[in-house]
Protein backbone atom coordinates (compact mmCIF):
# COMPACT_ATOMS: atom_id res chain seq x y z
CA UNK A 1 0.00 0.00 0.00
CA UNK A 2 3.33 2.28 -0.21
CA UNK A 3 1.94 3.69 -3.63
CA UNK A 4 -1.36 4.84 -1.53
CA UNK A 5 0.27 6.31 1.04
CA UNK A 6 0.01 10.56 1.16
CA UNK A 7 2.66 12.73 3.35
CA UNK A 8 2.56 16.39 4.78
CA UNK A 9 4.60 18.58 5.07
CA UNK A 10 5.95 18.19 8.45
CA UNK A 11 6.02 14.36 7.75
CA UNK A 12 8.47 15.01 5.17
CA UNK A 13 10.35 16.85 7.08
CA UNK A 14 10.63 14.03 9.50
CA UNK A 15 11.87 11.89 6.70
CA UNK A 16 14.38 13.94 5.54
CA UNK A 17 15.96 14.08 9.12
CA UNK A 18 15.28 10.39 9.87
CA UNK A 19 17.35 9.82 6.84
CA UNK A 20 20.09 11.93 7.82
CA UNK A 21 19.99 10.30 11.07
CA UNK A 22 19.77 6.34 9.18
CA UNK A 23 23.46 7.96 6.91
CA UNK A 24 21.68 8.66 3.89
CA UNK A 25 22.46 12.27 3.57
CA UNK A 26 20.03 15.11 2.34
CA UNK A 27 22.74 16.01 -0.09
CA UNK A 28 21.81 12.43 -1.98
CA UNK A 29 18.37 13.10 -1.78
CA UNK A 30 18.76 16.10 -3.48
CA UNK A 31 20.87 14.60 -5.97
CA UNK A 32 18.76 12.08 -6.87
CA UNK A 33 15.47 14.57 -6.95
CA UNK A 34 16.73 16.35 -9.48
CA UNK A 35 18.20 13.35 -10.98
CA UNK A 36 14.54 11.99 -11.22
CA UNK A 37 13.42 15.43 -12.30
CA UNK A 38 15.35 15.34 -15.09
CA UNK A 39 14.59 11.38 -16.59
CA UNK A 40 10.70 12.78 -15.70
CA UNK A 41 11.64 15.33 -18.58
CA UNK A 42 13.38 13.56 -20.91
CA UNK A 43 10.78 10.83 -21.08
CA UNK A 44 8.44 13.47 -22.07
CA UNK A 45 9.67 15.84 -24.06
CA UNK A 46 12.40 16.37 -27.08
CA UNK A 47 15.36 18.69 -26.15
CA UNK A 48 14.51 22.13 -26.09
CA UNK A 49 15.35 25.28 -25.11
CA UNK A 50 15.08 25.05 -21.15
CA UNK A 51 15.26 27.43 -18.09
CA UNK A 52 15.75 26.06 -15.11
CA UNK A 53 13.44 28.65 -12.29
CA UNK A 54 15.51 28.04 -8.72
CA UNK A 55 14.53 29.66 -5.71
CA UNK A 56 17.03 29.81 -2.44
CA UNK A 57 16.10 26.77 -0.86
CA UNK A 58 16.29 23.15 -0.89
CA UNK A 59 13.33 23.09 -4.07
CA UNK A 60 15.84 25.08 -6.06
CA UNK A 61 18.54 22.65 -4.88
CA UNK A 62 16.70 19.75 -6.73
CA UNK A 63 16.73 22.40 -9.60
CA UNK A 64 20.28 23.07 -9.81
CA UNK A 65 20.92 19.31 -10.02
CA UNK A 66 18.19 18.78 -12.23
CA UNK A 67 19.75 21.58 -14.61
CA UNK A 68 23.10 19.67 -14.65
CA UNK A 69 21.28 16.30 -15.53
CA UNK A 70 19.53 18.07 -18.40
CA UNK A 71 23.11 19.29 -19.94
CA UNK A 72 24.52 16.09 -19.65
CA UNK A 73 22.29 14.64 -21.55
CA UNK A 74 22.82 17.36 -24.10
CA UNK A 75 19.74 19.61 -23.26
CA UNK A 76 20.18 23.31 -23.96
CA UNK A 77 19.40 24.61 -20.65
CA UNK A 78 20.22 27.51 -18.09
CA UNK A 79 19.51 28.48 -15.10
CA UNK A 80 17.43 31.78 -13.84
CA UNK A 81 17.70 31.89 -10.14
CA UNK A 82 16.13 34.17 -7.44
CA UNK A 83 19.21 34.41 -5.61
CA UNK A 84 22.89 34.25 -6.13
CA UNK A 85 24.67 31.20 -6.35
CA UNK A 86 26.92 32.34 -3.60
CA UNK A 87 24.29 33.57 -1.43
CA UNK A 88 22.67 30.18 -0.83
CA UNK A 89 23.69 27.59 1.85
CA UNK A 90 23.85 24.13 2.65
CA UNK A 91 22.68 21.76 0.31
CA UNK A 92 21.44 23.66 -2.18
CA UNK A 93 24.91 25.67 -2.66
CA UNK A 94 26.80 22.91 -3.07
CA UNK A 95 24.25 21.78 -5.72
CA UNK A 96 24.91 24.84 -7.69
CA UNK A 97 28.57 25.01 -7.28
CA UNK A 98 28.01 21.74 -9.07
CA UNK A 99 26.67 23.51 -12.08
CA UNK A 100 29.19 25.07 -14.58
CA UNK A 101 26.73 26.01 -17.29
CA UNK A 102 24.84 29.58 -17.64
CA UNK A 103 23.14 31.09 -15.09
CA UNK A 104 21.60 34.75 -15.09
CA UNK A 105 19.11 36.29 -12.65
CA UNK A 106 15.54 35.65 -13.14
CA UNK A 107 15.53 39.12 -14.75
CA UNK A 108 17.89 38.96 -17.21
CA UNK A 109 16.51 37.54 -20.03
CA UNK A 110 13.78 38.63 -22.66
CA UNK A 111 13.84 35.38 -24.32
CA UNK A 112 11.51 32.78 -23.49
CA UNK A 113 12.33 29.33 -23.14
CA UNK A 114 10.26 26.41 -24.60
CA UNK A 115 10.32 24.92 -21.50
CA UNK A 116 10.24 25.95 -17.88
CA UNK A 117 11.39 23.90 -14.81
CA UNK A 118 9.72 25.47 -11.68
CA UNK A 119 11.92 24.63 -8.79
CA UNK A 120 11.01 27.87 -6.98
CA UNK A 121 9.51 27.14 -4.03
CA UNK A 122 7.52 23.89 -2.99
CA UNK A 123 5.33 22.39 -0.68
CA UNK A 124 6.56 23.75 2.46
CA UNK A 125 6.22 27.39 1.07
CA UNK A 126 4.69 29.38 4.16
CA UNK A 127 3.75 32.79 2.70
CA UNK A 128 2.29 34.22 -0.76
CA UNK A 129 4.89 35.04 -3.47
CA UNK A 130 6.27 38.23 -3.64
CA UNK A 131 8.37 40.57 -6.15
CA UNK A 132 10.01 38.36 -8.74
CA UNK A 133 8.51 35.00 -7.91
CA UNK A 134 5.49 36.68 -7.72
CA UNK A 135 5.94 37.84 -11.63
CA UNK A 136 7.13 34.27 -12.76
CA UNK A 137 4.40 32.35 -11.20
CA UNK A 138 1.90 34.29 -12.53
CA UNK A 139 3.47 33.97 -16.17
CA UNK A 140 3.60 30.48 -15.51
CA UNK A 141 0.35 30.15 -15.02
CA UNK A 142 -1.00 30.79 -18.05
CA UNK A 143 1.53 28.32 -19.98
CA UNK A 144 1.13 25.40 -18.12
CA UNK A 145 1.66 23.22 -21.36
CA UNK A 146 4.98 24.22 -21.17
CA UNK A 147 5.64 24.13 -17.01
CA UNK A 148 7.92 20.99 -15.26
CA UNK A 149 7.13 21.41 -11.28
CA UNK A 150 9.43 20.34 -9.03
CA UNK A 151 7.20 18.71 -5.74
CA UNK A 152 4.43 21.19 -6.39
CA UNK A 153 3.62 24.44 -8.32
CA UNK A 154 5.47 27.69 -6.82
CA UNK A 155 3.01 29.02 -4.79
CA UNK A 156 1.00 25.92 -3.38
CA UNK A 157 0.42 25.09 0.06
CA UNK A 158 1.52 21.38 0.11
CA UNK A 159 -1.10 20.61 3.10
CA UNK A 160 -4.29 22.67 1.98
CA UNK A 161 -4.15 22.25 -1.73
CA UNK A 162 -4.78 26.08 -2.14
CA UNK A 163 -2.77 28.69 -3.33
CA UNK A 164 -0.77 30.72 -0.34
CA UNK A 165 -2.09 33.83 -2.12
CA UNK A 166 -3.28 35.51 -5.48
CA UNK A 167 -0.35 34.28 -7.46
CA UNK A 168 0.87 30.43 -8.09
CA UNK A 169 2.58 28.42 -10.80
CA UNK A 170 0.54 25.68 -12.74
CA UNK A 171 2.57 22.85 -14.41
CA UNK A 172 1.71 20.49 -17.34
CA UNK A 173 3.91 17.55 -14.79
CA UNK A 174 4.82 18.01 -11.22
CA UNK A 175 7.55 15.43 -10.02
CA UNK A 176 7.43 14.75 -6.16
CA UNK A 177 9.47 12.76 -4.09
CA UNK A 178 8.72 9.81 -1.70
CA UNK A 179 4.49 10.22 -1.83
CA UNK A 180 2.45 12.55 -2.83
CA UNK A 181 1.61 15.40 -0.41
CA UNK A 182 -2.11 16.25 -0.11
CA UNK A 183 -1.88 19.46 -2.73
CA UNK A 184 -1.73 16.29 -5.37
CA UNK A 185 -5.08 14.89 -4.98
CA UNK A 186 -6.87 17.88 -3.14
CA UNK A 187 -8.82 20.72 -5.58
CA UNK A 188 -7.44 23.00 -6.67
CA UNK A 189 -4.24 21.89 -6.28
CA UNK A 190 -4.50 18.77 -8.30
CA UNK A 191 -5.53 20.49 -11.02
CA UNK A 192 -2.94 22.71 -10.89
CA UNK A 193 0.10 20.11 -10.37
CA UNK A 194 -1.07 18.52 -14.06
CA UNK A 195 0.03 14.47 -14.19
CA UNK A 196 1.82 13.82 -11.03
CA UNK A 197 5.13 11.54 -10.71
CA UNK A 198 6.59 10.04 -7.75
CA UNK A 199 10.10 9.56 -7.15
CA UNK A 200 11.46 7.11 -5.27
CA UNK A 201 15.22 9.47 -4.17
CA UNK A 202 16.49 7.15 -1.90
CA UNK A 203 14.82 7.75 1.68
CA UNK A 204 14.83 4.55 4.25
CA UNK A 205 11.40 2.82 3.81
CA UNK A 206 11.75 2.32 7.97
CA UNK A 207 11.94 5.68 7.97
CA UNK A 208 9.05 6.45 5.82
CA UNK A 209 6.97 3.71 8.19
CA UNK A 210 8.09 5.49 11.33
CA UNK A 211 5.83 8.43 10.79
CA UNK A 212 2.48 5.97 11.12
CA UNK A 213 0.98 7.37 7.98
CA UNK A 214 -3.11 7.13 8.28
CA UNK A 215 -3.81 9.09 5.00
CA UNK A 216 -4.29 7.46 1.32
CA UNK A 217 -4.79 8.46 -2.24
CA UNK A 218 -8.48 5.34 -2.76
CA UNK A 219 -7.47 2.72 -4.51
CA UNK A 220 -8.17 -1.10 -4.68
CA UNK A 221 -5.01 -1.55 -2.88
CA UNK A 222 -6.21 -0.55 0.73
CA UNK A 223 -9.69 -2.67 0.36
CA UNK A 224 -9.47 -5.06 -1.93
CA UNK A 225 -9.10 -7.93 0.38
CA UNK A 226 -12.04 -6.63 2.53
CA UNK A 227 -14.22 -6.37 -0.54
CA UNK A 228 -17.43 -8.82 -0.14
CA UNK A 229 -17.55 -11.08 -3.09
CA UNK A 230 -19.45 -13.94 -2.56
CA UNK A 231 -18.18 -17.51 -1.65
CA UNK A 232 -19.23 -20.34 -4.10
CA UNK A 233 -22.11 -21.63 -1.93
CA UNK A 234 -23.46 -18.30 -1.59
CA UNK A 235 -27.16 -17.57 -1.48
CA UNK A 236 -28.85 -13.96 -1.40
CA UNK A 237 -30.20 -13.92 2.46
CA UNK A 238 -26.00 -14.97 2.78
CA UNK A 239 -25.35 -11.94 0.51
CA UNK A 240 -27.24 -9.18 3.07
CA UNK A 241 -30.26 -7.40 3.12
CA UNK A 242 -30.12 -3.43 2.55
CA UNK A 243 -33.19 -1.33 3.73
CA UNK A 244 -33.82 2.21 2.09
CA UNK A 245 -36.43 4.95 3.00
CA UNK A 246 -38.00 6.66 0.56
CA UNK A 247 -40.06 9.59 0.67
CA UNK A 248 -43.45 10.55 0.05
CA UNK A 249 -45.53 10.93 -3.21
CA UNK A 250 -43.67 13.06 -5.59
CA UNK A 251 -40.07 12.79 -3.64
CA UNK A 252 -39.86 8.34 -4.99
CA UNK A 253 -37.06 8.75 -7.50
CA UNK A 254 -33.87 9.70 -4.91
CA UNK A 255 -34.47 6.49 -3.09
CA UNK A 256 -34.85 4.30 -5.50
CA UNK A 257 -31.61 4.95 -7.09
CA UNK A 258 -29.93 4.45 -4.22
CA UNK A 259 -31.83 0.86 -3.86
CA UNK A 260 -31.31 -0.26 -7.29
CA UNK A 261 -27.52 1.09 -6.64
CA UNK A 262 -27.40 -1.16 -3.43
CA UNK A 263 -28.65 -4.59 -5.66
CA UNK A 264 -25.91 -3.42 -8.40
CA UNK A 265 -22.95 -3.44 -5.33
CA UNK A 266 -24.02 -7.16 -4.93
CA UNK A 267 -26.68 -6.65 -1.45
CA UNK A 268 -28.32 -10.09 -1.98
CA UNK A 269 -31.78 -8.24 -0.62
CA UNK A 270 -33.19 -4.68 -1.42
CA UNK A 271 -36.19 -3.37 0.44
CA UNK A 272 -37.16 0.46 -0.06
CA UNK A 273 -39.75 1.24 2.54
CA UNK A 274 -42.53 3.64 1.39
CA UNK A 275 -45.56 5.73 3.01
CA UNK A 276 -48.76 4.72 1.86
CA UNK A 277 -49.13 7.57 -0.47
CA UNK A 278 -45.84 6.78 -2.38
CA UNK A 279 -46.46 2.70 -2.95
CA UNK A 280 -48.70 3.09 -6.25
CA UNK A 281 -45.36 5.72 -7.55
CA UNK A 282 -43.13 3.05 -6.18
CA UNK A 283 -44.84 0.27 -7.28
CA UNK A 284 -44.72 1.29 -10.78
CA UNK A 285 -40.91 1.71 -11.45
CA UNK A 286 -39.77 -1.52 -8.91
CA UNK A 287 -38.62 -5.39 -9.92
CA UNK A 288 -36.31 -6.77 -8.02
CA UNK A 289 -36.37 -4.09 -5.64
CA UNK A 290 -38.81 -5.07 -3.02
CA UNK A 291 -41.47 -2.91 -1.61
CA UNK A 292 -42.85 -2.42 2.21
CA UNK A 293 -45.46 0.00 3.30
CA UNK A 294 -44.03 1.73 6.25
CA UNK A 295 -45.64 4.18 8.53
CA UNK A 296 -44.57 5.95 11.66
CA UNK A 297 -41.45 6.42 14.15
CA UNK A 298 -41.89 2.01 15.34
CA UNK A 299 -42.27 0.72 11.68
CA UNK A 300 -38.31 2.89 10.96
CA UNK A 301 -37.14 1.39 14.42
CA UNK A 302 -38.19 -2.60 13.58
CA UNK A 303 -36.71 -1.36 10.17
CA UNK A 304 -33.00 -0.55 11.54
CA UNK A 305 -33.09 -3.38 13.86
CA UNK A 306 -34.12 -5.90 10.80
CA UNK A 307 -31.73 -4.46 7.74
CA UNK A 308 -28.28 -5.60 7.53
CA UNK A 309 -27.52 -1.49 6.27
CA UNK A 310 -30.24 0.92 6.43
CA UNK A 311 -30.14 3.60 3.92
CA UNK A 312 -32.10 6.94 5.02
CA UNK A 313 -31.91 11.20 3.60
CA UNK A 314 -32.47 11.31 -0.22
CA UNK A 315 -35.69 12.27 -1.28
CA UNK A 316 -36.84 11.48 2.37
CA UNK A 317 -38.52 14.83 4.13
CA UNK A 318 -37.30 17.33 6.62
CA UNK A 319 -40.68 17.55 8.70
CA UNK A 320 -41.05 16.95 12.24
CA UNK A 321 -42.56 13.29 11.51
CA UNK A 322 -39.57 12.79 9.26
CA UNK A 323 -37.27 13.77 12.25
CA UNK A 324 -39.25 11.58 14.45
CA UNK A 325 -38.46 8.31 12.42
CA UNK A 326 -35.10 9.34 11.71
CA UNK A 327 -34.88 9.50 15.52
CA UNK A 328 -36.68 6.36 16.00
CA UNK A 329 -33.93 4.20 13.55
CA UNK A 330 -31.05 6.18 15.14
CA UNK A 331 -32.22 5.31 18.90
CA UNK A 332 -33.31 1.98 17.40
CA UNK A 333 -31.31 -1.13 20.20
CA UNK A 334 -29.14 -3.45 18.32
CA UNK A 335 -29.56 -1.68 15.29
CA UNK A 336 -27.90 -1.81 11.60
CA UNK A 337 -25.42 0.44 10.37
CA UNK A 338 -26.96 3.25 8.97
CA UNK A 339 -25.68 5.38 6.21
CA UNK A 340 -27.01 8.84 6.23
CA UNK A 341 -27.83 11.13 3.65
CA UNK A 342 -29.75 14.15 2.15
CA UNK A 343 -32.53 15.10 4.16
CA UNK A 344 -31.50 12.99 7.03
CA UNK A 345 -28.30 15.32 7.58
CA UNK A 346 -30.69 18.18 7.28
CA UNK A 347 -32.64 16.43 10.11
CA UNK A 348 -29.21 16.09 12.01
CA UNK A 349 -27.64 19.39 11.73
CA UNK A 350 -26.24 20.36 13.68
CA UNK A 351 -24.59 17.15 15.12
CA UNK A 352 -25.40 17.16 18.96
CA UNK A 353 -24.99 13.38 19.95
CA UNK A 354 -22.42 10.78 18.78
CA UNK A 355 -23.90 8.15 16.03
CA UNK A 356 -22.80 4.82 15.73
CA UNK A 357 -18.73 4.09 14.88
CA UNK A 358 -20.19 1.72 11.78
CA UNK A 359 -22.74 4.63 10.48
CA UNK A 360 -21.51 6.83 7.29
CA UNK A 361 -22.52 10.10 7.02
CA UNK A 362 -22.08 11.46 3.60
CA UNK A 363 -22.59 15.44 3.24
CA UNK A 364 -21.76 17.34 0.48
CA UNK A 365 -20.07 21.24 1.06
CA UNK A 366 -23.30 23.02 2.19
CA UNK A 367 -24.82 19.83 4.17
CA UNK A 368 -21.05 19.71 6.12
CA UNK A 369 -21.52 23.25 7.00
CA UNK A 370 -25.03 22.77 8.72
CA UNK A 371 -23.70 19.78 9.98
CA UNK A 372 -20.32 21.08 12.05
CA UNK A 373 -20.75 24.74 11.37
CA UNK A 374 -17.63 25.43 13.54
CA UNK A 375 -15.42 22.94 11.66
CA UNK A 376 -14.86 25.09 8.68
CA UNK A 377 -11.99 27.78 8.32
CA UNK A 378 -10.07 28.99 6.32
CA UNK A 379 -6.84 27.41 7.06
CA UNK A 380 -8.03 24.02 7.37
CA UNK A 381 -7.27 21.49 4.63
CA UNK A 382 -10.37 19.41 3.42
CA UNK A 383 -8.89 16.19 4.56
CA UNK A 384 -8.47 18.16 8.59
CA UNK A 385 -12.13 18.88 8.71
CA UNK A 386 -13.17 15.84 7.76
CA UNK A 387 -11.12 13.65 10.04
CA UNK A 388 -12.65 16.32 12.87
CA UNK A 389 -16.18 15.52 11.98
CA UNK A 390 -15.73 11.97 11.79
CA UNK A 391 -13.76 12.25 15.61
CA UNK A 392 -16.72 14.23 16.73
CA UNK A 393 -19.63 12.37 15.48
CA UNK A 394 -18.52 9.25 16.17
CA UNK A 395 -18.77 7.66 12.46
CA UNK A 396 -17.32 7.46 9.10
CA UNK A 397 -17.86 11.06 7.06
CA UNK A 398 -17.35 10.87 3.44
CA UNK A 399 -17.22 14.77 2.46
CA UNK A 400 -18.33 14.57 -1.12
CA UNK A 401 -16.74 16.79 -3.95
CA UNK A 402 -14.41 16.35 -7.22
CA UNK A 403 -12.03 15.30 -4.23
CA UNK A 404 -13.83 13.21 -2.08
CA UNK A 405 -12.26 12.76 1.34
CA UNK A 406 -13.80 9.48 3.29
CA UNK A 407 -12.67 9.76 7.35
CA UNK A 408 -12.69 7.61 10.46
CA UNK A 409 -12.86 8.38 13.74
CA UNK A 410 -9.58 6.76 14.05
CA UNK A 411 -7.91 9.34 11.93
CA UNK A 412 -7.62 6.91 9.04
CA UNK A 413 -8.34 9.00 5.86
CA UNK A 414 -8.81 8.56 2.27
CA UNK A 415 -8.51 11.14 -0.98
CA UNK A 416 -10.69 9.55 -3.60
CA UNK A 417 -9.92 11.20 -7.06
CA UNK A 418 -11.30 8.76 -9.88
CA UNK A 419 -14.38 10.69 -11.39
CA UNK A 420 -15.22 13.23 -14.37
CA UNK A 421 -16.54 16.37 -13.65
CA UNK A 422 -20.03 14.77 -15.54
CA UNK A 423 -20.53 13.20 -11.64
CA UNK A 424 -22.07 16.77 -11.29
CA UNK A 425 -25.52 15.41 -11.81
CA UNK A 426 -28.60 15.36 -9.89
CA UNK A 427 -28.96 11.89 -8.38
CA UNK A 428 -25.28 10.66 -8.60
CA UNK A 429 -24.69 10.87 -4.60
CA UNK A 430 -28.12 9.15 -4.46
CA UNK A 431 -26.45 6.35 -5.98
CA UNK A 432 -23.32 6.39 -4.09
CA UNK A 433 -25.40 6.08 -0.95
CA UNK A 434 -26.48 3.02 -2.26
CA UNK A 435 -23.47 1.05 -3.62
CA UNK A 436 -22.16 2.41 0.32
CA UNK A 437 -24.85 0.69 2.23
CA UNK A 438 -25.02 -2.24 -0.49
CA UNK A 439 -21.01 -3.34 0.67
CA UNK A 440 -21.63 -2.51 4.21
CA UNK A 441 -24.63 -4.79 4.08
CA UNK A 442 -22.63 -7.83 2.91
CA UNK A 443 -20.37 -7.33 6.04
CA UNK A 444 -17.60 -4.73 4.71
CA UNK A 445 -16.12 -2.47 7.37
CA UNK A 446 -17.52 1.08 7.25
CA UNK A 447 -14.31 2.98 6.50
CA UNK A 448 -13.36 0.51 3.59
CA UNK A 449 -16.83 0.77 1.85
CA UNK A 450 -17.13 3.58 1.93
CA UNK A 451 -14.10 3.95 0.10
CA UNK A 452 -14.70 1.03 -1.81
CA UNK A 453 -17.96 2.81 -3.12
CA UNK A 454 -16.58 6.39 -3.91
CA UNK A 455 -13.71 4.52 -5.87
CA UNK A 456 -16.49 2.38 -8.15
CA UNK A 457 -19.05 5.11 -8.45
CA UNK A 458 -16.01 7.18 -10.14
CA UNK A 459 -14.68 4.14 -12.34
CA UNK A 460 -18.52 3.99 -13.03
CA UNK A 461 -18.66 7.63 -14.33
CA UNK A 462 -15.59 7.70 -16.20
CA UNK A 463 -16.64 4.66 -18.09
CA UNK A 464 -19.76 6.66 -19.10
CA UNK A 465 -18.16 10.33 -19.54
CA UNK A 466 -20.54 13.28 -20.98
CA UNK A 467 -24.19 12.82 -21.48
CA UNK A 468 -23.82 10.63 -17.96
CA UNK A 469 -27.00 10.95 -15.83
CA UNK A 470 -27.01 9.19 -12.44
CA UNK A 471 -29.67 6.42 -13.52
CA UNK A 472 -26.46 5.33 -16.07
CA UNK A 473 -24.49 4.92 -12.63
CA UNK A 474 -25.95 1.28 -11.30
CA UNK A 475 -26.09 -0.24 -14.61
CA UNK A 476 -21.66 0.95 -15.33
CA UNK A 477 -21.27 -0.60 -11.80
CA UNK A 478 -21.00 -4.43 -12.63
CA UNK A 479 -18.34 -4.16 -15.39
CA UNK A 480 -16.30 -1.88 -13.09
CA UNK A 481 -16.72 -4.80 -10.82
CA UNK A 482 -15.78 -7.04 -13.20
CA UNK A 483 -12.54 -5.43 -13.87
CA UNK A 484 -11.86 -5.20 -10.19
CA UNK A 485 -11.97 -8.86 -9.33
Amino acid sequence: MSGCEIITNAQMRAIDKGAADALTPTRTLMENAGRAVAEAIAKRFTPRPTAVLCGPGNNGGDGWVAARCLHERGWPVWVETLKPPSELWGDAFDAAQAWKGPTHSSSELNTPPELYVDAMFGAGLSRPLEGEARRLAERLAHIPERVVAVDVPSGLDGDSGRPLGEACARAALTVTFVRKKPAHVLIPGRALCGDVIVADIGAPETVVAAQGLKLWENAPELWRAQFPWPAVDAHKHARGHVMVASGGSGRTGAARLAARAALRAGAGLVTLLSPGDALAENAAHLTAVMLRDTSGAEAYAEAARGASCFAIGPGFGTSEQHRACLRAALSADVRAPMVLDADALTLMAPIQARTDPRDVLTPHLGEFRRLFPDLIDGEASKIEIARAAAARAGAVVLLKGPDTVIAAPDGRAVVNTTGTPFLATAGAGDVLTGIISGLIGQGMASFEAAAAAAWIHGKAAEAKGPGLIAEDLPELTPDVLKALR
